[in-house]
This record gives C-alpha cells, sequence and structure tokens, in this order.
C-alpha cells in the first residue's frame, strides 16, 4: 500500500502545534536545491539542524562544491528573515568515498535507482541517525524525497527501520509533493544556486539519466 507520507508528516505537524512542542530536527540534507525546497516546509516548525553526509560524491571537488554552496544558501536565507530560518545550522562528516564505495561493492553494475541506490540511502540515513543519537535530537528527516526519481515509499521504509535500531524518530515526508520539486527549481534561480545534473557518484554521473536539475543528490 503507497503512503502518502507528506500527509503524516502534516499530522505530526499538528500535533506537536496543539502541544505547544517543538523538537529538534536532524535533516540529512545532499545538496542547496534540494534542501530549498524542504527548509521552508519544516523550519517553521522544528529547531532544524543540517547534516551534510554525502560520500557518494564521485570527487573531492564536487563534494566540496556542494557544501560550500549550502552554507552560501542557508547564510542567504538567514539574510532574507524568512520564518524558523534564523536558528538553521549546518555541519558535516566529511568526505570518504571509499568507505562509500565499500557499501555499495558488487552492485556497481545496477542501474540507477535499484540495489545500489537502496544501499546509498541506508548508508547516508545510518550515518545520519547516528549523529543524531550524539547530538541528542529528537527527530531525523532526509531532503531525498524532494527529488521526482527518488523512490520516496523506499526511503521512509528505511528511515522507519533506522528508526528502530536507533530509538530515534523518523519524521516521514515526500518533499516533493505540493509542488515542492518546482519550490526548489524556483529557489535555486532565486539564489543562483548550482544545480547539478547527476546525484553526485561516478555511476550516476556516467549514467546521466536525467537533465540538469532534474536528479539529486
Amino acid at each position: 500500500m503507497t503512503v502518502n507520507y507528506m500527509r503524516e508528516m502534516e499530522k505530526e505537524i499538528e500535533d506537536d502545534r496543539q502541544k505547544g512542542v517543538r523538537r529538534r530536527l536532524l535533516m540529512h540534507a545532499c545538496c542547496a536545491p534540494c534542501t530549498s525546497g524542504c527548509l521552508s516546509v519544516v523550519a517553521p516548525h522544528f529547531d532544524v539542524s543540517l547534516f551534510f553526509y554525502n560520500p557518494n560524491m564521485d570527487t573531492g571537488s564536487e563534494y566540496d562544491k556542494r557544501y560550500e554552496e549550502l552554507v552560501r544558501f542557508v547564510k542567504l536565507l538567514k539574510e532574507s528573515g524568512e520564518e524558523g530560518m534564523e536558528d538553521v545550522s549546518v555541519f558535516q562528516s566529511g568526505y570518504d568515498h571509499g568507505n562509500w564505495l565499500s557499501k555499495v561493492s558488487g552492485l556497481e553494475n545496477e542501474p540507477e535507482g535499484g540495489k545500489r541506490c537502496a544501499a546509498c540511502f541506508r548508508e547516508r540515513l545510518d550515518r545520519t541517525f547516528r549523529e543524531a543519537v550524539e547530538r541528542s535530537f529528537d527527530c531525523v528527516t532526509t531532503t531525498l524525497t524532494l527529488s521526482p526519481r527518488k523512490n520516496a515509499q523506499l526511503i521512509n521504509a528505511i528511515g522507519e527501520e533506522l528508526s528502530e535500531t536507533y530509538g530515534i524518530h523518523w519524521l516521514p515526508s515526500d518533499f516533493k509533493k505540493k509542488d515542492g520539486f518546482l519550490r526548489s527549481v524556483r529557489l535555486s534561480e532565486k539564489y543562483g544556486l548550482y544545480r547539478q545534473d547527476y546525484c553526485g557518484c561516478e555511476f550516476s554521473r556516467e549514467g546521466r539519466l536525467s537533465g540538469p536539475g532534474e536528479q539529486a543528490g
């Protein structure tokens, strides 16, 4: 059965509002363009920190470029005075592509969206949950569900499973809903964000299955 994860998120936000609760949310961020379409949804309701953990990037220079762009974008948002943005923070884990390659070993020839991508999602979310435990966050989510080419049902299923493992709540999402992806495109244009044309790994780079900006993190 297909779950409307955006509706599930909205229910949680409304429950928090009625209880007068504001939780600390650790959001895994894949890049600035995807983050742009997600932050306006959660920042008014949660104390948000962005965790840039993307060892799937094919080169260190690509990793640095995307991280620096994320930091620049958050700075611009804070200067804009948009609701909830003033306390948003960003941090990273560092680039370790070799470790990521070991996680997807044997899956190199899988098609985009297949088992390799599932292993990639799991590795990045697992590390995000571990950070959430160490830093005492209340809940975890990811910007990955913004992309029309990412399987939100799979990503949320992995998040729910890891939530059971680590004892940290998974905040469900499907950020592409309600024109989320379109919002990210417009904000990327507004702020002049670097918008990549491949997921980040060497396998997606070689495939180039989509046009600029259509396939993210």
